[in-house]
């Protein structure tokens, strides 16, 4: 699948997460200065929405709201517990200002 266009990047702050539904998938989308991330937007311990959690900027990580698992916005393996299972990490980019996102084959 090509990438879709999901915003601008100035349409998300920098340290700040979005939700963004494509090709019927939930995906948290994160910037950190210039750079954009995507994961499965649902915590894979507690089925939770990761984009109403904090954005942990300095280790590129998105904290669930609900018991604290952060996941690696790079890997999506949790970096701390309770979660243990990793969530899916899509492709990410920035074009001609637009933030990216293909959704064919998690990362």
């Amino acid at each position: 699948m090509s990438a879709v266009a999901v915003c601008k990047l100035s349409e998300i702050e920098s340290g700040k997460v979005r939700k963004f539904t494509v090709d019927g998938r939930a995906i948290a989308v994160v910037r950190i200065d210039d750079a954009v991330y995507a994961i499965g937007d649902r915590c894979s311990h507690a089925d939770v929405s990761l984009s109403d959690g904090d954005v942990l900027c300095d280790s590129k990580e998105l904290e669930c709201i609900k018991h604290g698992s952060a996941f690696s916005l790079v890997t999506g393996v949790p970096n701390t517990l309770p979660a243990t299972q990793p969530v899916p990490v899509y492709e990410a980019s920035v074009v001609n200002g637009e933030v990216m996102i293909s959704v064919g084959v998690a990362k």
